[in-house]
């Protein structure tokens, strides 16, 4: 024998109120189906209460409108003239209320009593209907007033059911009534026949109490949902069913805001040990979530995540709690007192404070109560003032399997502490069920993506790009993320999605993600100025998991908001040498912000795009080397324009036809100056570990002074003509010794040098050909042979590479 419960969801239209029926049909073993009122209607009928209240004219006709579509539903399933009696039940039911409704309105009071009968009229009429569409399909159906069976104490909206009255009265219904019940849920009545409600959930409730007073072999609660969700379906996209639950799990699940189930619903057959099985209406084939008390726990240590999207936590601390017995007592007897439920409770091991969590309504009342309760020790300076934390939400972390598995709670913080989520309390029992943590409410949302990929989809990580930048290597990024995508999720079980993108006029975000094919497209259609506060600010707000803030500008305004983005926990990854070549103080504290919120700063593209060369130098002294010494060729322009300047040409041609191969900047004086050699070699330096200035540097320029000083690019070149026989006695002097040039930055002994310089066939450098970088490093372990690291060290695609293994390292850290 099966009891079978539908939601307001399930029984909203004809449609749907058919569909039940042919379950029900198909299901040999139902004895009785509880229905709540049709969908929306309990809350309407709550506001149409107000109004008359509050002597509003239109109660009236929206009552006929709430009544309108219980007649529609009548006519669509059922035809003249058998519709006849159900209608004049309704519109008898309609007059009744309308009456209450009237007095109401004249008297000017709403009571808790009365409240509870005008709601009963919504399960009343929909059950009334869904009896008489039964009967219309042949079914021997009964409709069932549960006020006749269900006795209640007075305690209106919120009655407590007198259960051995209600079984004696239900066993011996059921004795001498065969036929399928259709049963009103949520209503009861008092000993004298008064109506009363039972509470949140309490279509759900009477179907329990119906079920366990039978001895049902199973009770099936239907909803819109395939069952027990691991977590919200509204808040983590991914959340799936849950197969198995056991009645202690459910209910932590329920207390701690799952709204498929209520703690009060699964009390009877709980008592009784009669598995409850959640399934979903629109998908009658899918098995759905079984909860009982033997059930196969499987491997799974966490079984779900719930949580209260809004709560309040009140802190009561002071040196006059230590080793004081009583202070709970008297703490929770002064709530108590109040009825104020507290929905969890930490305390620190020293009794130095107590923290709880109460509903945002009952806050204010509650620390009022607290200073009350403890007026002497606040005066006596026992006790600190009560803090009050609003806005607030508590995350919970579910599964009898938890007591017996290590490193449950290492997992559950570091995914939150990773993400940026800081946690105000937390609370776990001895049992070992639950794990739960308060925290802000803006990041209700995020901590439940960031525990549901720790723990049940932990084979897939997800990623979240904001990509700053589309010139020639935000473009190459973006090819290239779109080429390797399918292998990252293929081969690393990497979910890249791409969700924000700016270029310097207009930017675009899609939460979803775009596809890197999709970019251009929206961008160009987006509303949106380009700005790149604008931009943080909406990366911040979004709080999603797994964020990564990729700048492949050159721009100052951009690495200017690296800061705030570390510290909302978001990783940087940048080609931009800006922020680690801008003043040593920053660069520390970029590095100091990355490290305190978990997150990394990531700018191997700085140096040499996409060699191996920053991570290089951390391996080296990570694993205990010490760095005696550091040259390097490390613009990919001056290697291309010195590998090439072999007398054959004049030099002057040779720089014309790297600016045409696009090796240059448009002014080639920004290349040839040997600044940035100079920022790049600051940035080994400072990785090196000494704290080094620009100025530091010594950078010995190479060309006349009338190039420098040329007005434009046009009169530079025609002075740098003028200089080929300056630049050519260079060369041949090199020559001379069988030397080459080379344009070469050092670091030895803390002291940083950049210039040109001539090297011999037994340097490195020598061979080195066309617009290839290189790098020695000569150290403790490497003292006669130095660490070579050579290849191409410029251009957009190998600088793109680089960022994308950034992007990757980042991934694996996270």
């Amino acid at each position: 024998m099966k009891i079978l419960k539908f939601g307001g969801s399930s029984v909203k239209t004809a449609d749907r109120i058919q569909h039940i029926i042919r379950i029900t049909k198909n299901d040999p073993e139902a004895r009785a189906v509880v229905c709540s009122a049709l969908g929306g209607v309990t809350d309407e009928l709550i506001e149409i209460a107000h109004l008359a209240l509050q002597k509003e004219e239109d109660y009236a006709k929206r009552l006929l409108m709430l009544i309108h579509p219980h007649i529609e539903i009548v006519e669509k399933l059922i035809s003249a003239p058998q519709n006849t009696d159900i209608i004049a039940e309704i519109e008898s039911l309609t007059e009744e209320l309308l009456a209450i409704l009237q007095g109401i309105s004249l008297i000017g009071e709403l009571s808790k009593r009365t409240l509870d009968y005008v709601l009963s009229f919504g399960e009343r009429l929909s059950c009334s209907l869904i009896a008489a569409c039964f009967q219309a399909e042949g079914i021997n159906a009964q409709y069932l007033d549960a006020r006749k069976l269900i006795t209640t104490d007075k305690q209106y909206g919120a009655a407590q059911v007198d259960f051995e009255t209600s079984n004696a009265l239900i066993q011996q219904y059921f004795k001498t009534h065969t036929a399928l019940q259709i049963i009103t849920g949520f209503i009861a009545a008092t000993p004298e026949g008064i109506t009363s409600t039972i509470g949140r959930g309490g279509s759900d409730y009477t179907a329990s109490i119906f079920a366990a007073a039978l001895t049902a072999d199973e009770l099936e609660i239907w909803t819109d949902v395939d069952g027990v969700m691991t977590a919200d379906p509204r808040k983590v996209s991914k959340a799936y069913s849950i197969k198995l639950l056991s009645y202690e799990e459910a209910m932590e699940m329920s207390h701690f805001g799952a709204k498929v189930i209520y703690a009060p619903t699964m009390m009877p057959v709980l008592k009784k040990n009669i598995p409850l099985r959640i399934k979903n209406t629109f998908n009658p084939d899918f098995k759905g979530t079984y909860i009982g008390q033997q059930v196969n726990q499987g491997r799974e240590a966490v079984k779900g995540l719930a949580s209260i999207d809004h709560v309040a936590l009140l802190n009561l601390k002071g040196s006059g709690m230590v080793g004081i017995s009583g202070i709970s007592a008297r703490l929770f007897g002064a709530l108590a007192s109040e009825q104020i439920n507290v929905i969890l409770i930490s305390q620190a091991s020293s009794e130095h404070s107590i923290c709880f969590a109460v509903k945002p309504s009952d806050a204010r009342n509650a620390q009022n109560l607290i200073q009350a309760a403890f007026d002497i020790e606040f005066k006596q300076g026992l006790l600190d003032e009560v803090e009050l934390f609003e806005e607030m939400a508590i995350i919970a972390a579910v599964g009898e399997n938890m007591r017996h598995s290590v490193g449950i709670a290492g997992k559950f913080f570091t995914a939150l502490g990773r993400n940026g989520v800081s946690i105000t309390a937390i609370a776990q029992g001895s049992s070992e069920l639950n794990i739960s943590v308060v925290i802000k409410k803006q990041d209700e949302v995020k901590a439940l993506r960031v525990l549901h990929q720790a723990f049940f989809l932990s084979e897939i990580k997800t990623l979240h790009l904001f990509v700053v930048g589309i010139g020639l290597i935000g473009k190459a990024f973006l090819r290239q993320l779109e080429a390797q995508q399918a292998h990252l999720l293929r081969a690393y079980n990497l979910d890249i999605r791409l969700v924000g993108i700016s270029n310097s006029r207009k930017h675009y975000f899609s939460e979803e993600g775009l596809a890197p094919t999709e970019w251009e497209k929206y961008l160009q259609q987006s509303p949106e100025e380009a700005n790149i506060e604008a931009f943080v600010k909406k990366m911040k707000s979004l709080n999603l998991i797994n964020s990564i803030y990729i700048d492949n500008t050159a721009n100052a305004e951009v690495a200017k908001m690296y800061e705030q983005v570390l510290k909302s926990s978001i990783s940087v990854v940048t080609p931009n040498k800006i922020a680690s070549s801008s003043s040593y103080a920053q660069y520390v504290l970029l590095k100091q912000k990355a490290k305190q919120h978990g997150v990394l700063f990531l700018y191997e593209t700085n140096v040499g795009a996409a060699l191996p060369v920053i991570s290089t130098l951390r391996d080296l002294i990570d694993s205990g080397d010490q760095i005696q010494k550091i040259e390097a060729v490390l613009s990919g322009t001056l290697s291309f324009i010195f590998n090439s300047f072999d007398g054959k040409k004049p030099f002057s041609a040779i720089v014309k036809e790297a600016k045409a191969l696009g090796y240059t900047e448009p002014d080639p004086r920004e290349d040839l100056n040997g600044s940035d050699v100079g920022r790049k070699i600051l940035i080994l330096g400072r990785e090196a570990g000494f704290p080094l200035e620009f100025e530091d540097i010594k950078i010995k320029g190479f060309l006349p002074k009338s190039c420098i000083e040329a007005s434009s690019v046009d009169d530079f070149f025609v002075e740098l003509a003028a200089s080929d026989d300056y630049f050519m006695k260079m060369l041949q002097a090199a020559q001379k010794e069988g030397k080459v040039l080379r344009y070469i930055a050092k670091f030895e002994q803390g002291k940083v040098e950049v210039g040109l310089q001539s090297v011999g066939t037994e340097h490195p450098f020598y061979s080195l050909s066309g617009s290839d970088n290189i790098l020695a490093f000569t150290t403790l372990r490497y003292p006669e042979r130095p660490l070579v690291v050579k290849g191409s060290g410029a251009g957009a695609e190998v600088t793109a590479a680089g960022v994308l293994a950034d992007m990757i390292r980042v991934a694996n850290y996270l």
